[in-house]
């Protein structure tokens, strides 16, 4: 089996702003694994955060030298492991002809609805941004500051019926979230995600949750759930972070027999990244794989997504 590592780079169509900082493109690294008459593709997204770029993923997929069972023992959890784990199902997908959803014995996927992501900026900016998506029905707002409380105020008044969750990208503290919490309530906010520092996150065991709570950069694959316990109360599942549909699905059904909820989530990337999560996000709380709606670029053969939410991918892009 031949494996190729490529880097791609999609302009975003407005500049992208977290609490750890801005971008105007994504820059992204496509695998392709061929053989035996099939080709099969798969995209990650490397993150700082996690303490990857895009050189040091490409090495590890370029020295990847097993078979697709070896992955697991092979690689960690984390970008390299999932663009290889996705281009290998897309690759025996193609060569089978059959879909993914098939091969693992699953129902064919539905839309989803999708949250739609409007990026930390002054309270003004952040309520022009409400008003211009205020039809969509669900508003993720990138949060993450001790001055948050007037952003939470300005979106609200410009999308006044949308459904609304917050991600704090870890920008807060325990005592800016417990002042903040009440605020969250009265706002109509669904869930907030990742309100603490994943290292610092033991105080949502000892604080009031009076909305659900959950985990980002606190969960990363099956093995990351023992540490969650009695802190939070949903996991947000990414592929890049899970290292592949097949480690994630793993954790959706462990997490879910746990009792938490699910919410499935992605990087800025293109189409092909959010194409395998699209199984992964049926039926869960809620789905955030807006990467592509971001974008003034995409894929040749692009997912659809419309008022019934984002659609799984066509053969032509993956699967």
């Amino acid at each position: 089996m031949k494996v190729s590592v490529t880097r791609d780079v999609f302009q975003l169509a407005e500049v992208f702003t977290i609490s750890r900082g801005s971008r105007t493109e994504a820059q992204v690294l496509t695998v392709t694994v061929e053989g035996d008459g099939a080709r099969g593709m798969g995209e990650c997204v490397p993150y700082a955060r996690y303490g990857e770029t895009l050189e040091s993923v490409s090495a590890q997929i370029a020295g990847f030298t097993g078979a697709w069972p070896d992955l697991p023992d092979a690689l960690p959890a984390g970008a390299a492991r999932n663009a290889l784990d996705c281009a290998f199902w897309d690759h025996a997908a193609k060569r089978a002809g059959k879909r993914v959803w098939d091969l693992l014995g699953l129902p064919a996927p539905t839309p989803e609805i999708t949250a739609f992501t409007l990026s930390l900026d002054t309270p003004e900016a952040m309520q022009r941004q409400a008003v211009k998506h205020a039809s969509r029905p669900l508003l993720k707002i990138k949060l993450g500051t001790p001055d948050d409380m007037a952003r939470l105020e300005a979106v609200r008044r410009g999308a006044p019926d949308a459904d609304i969750i917050v991600d704090a990208n870890e920008g807060w503290t325990a005592e800016v979230y417990a002042d903040l919490a009440p605020h969250l309530i009265r706002l109509g906010v669904k869930m907030v995600e990742q309100p603490l520092p994943a290292d610092a996150d033991d105080m949502l065991a000892e604080i009031a949750r009076p909305l659900p709570v959950c985990a980002d950069e606190s969960c990363h694959d099956r093995g990351s759930l023992p540490a969650l316990r009695g802190k939070y109360d949903m996991i947000n599942i990414k592929l890049d972070k899970t290292g592949g549909l097949t480690e994630a699905l793993a954790l959706k059904r462990q997490a879910q027999a746990e009792g938490y909820g699910v919410m499935v989530g992605c990087m800025v990337g293109s189409s092909l990244a959010m194409a395998p999560a699209t199984i992964l996000a049926q039926g869960v709380a809620f789905t955030d794989l807006d990467g592509p709606l971001l974008l003034a670029e995409d894929r040749d053969e692009p997912l659809q997504f419309d008022h019934l939410g984002v659609h799984p991918p066509a053969t032509a892009l993956w699967g």
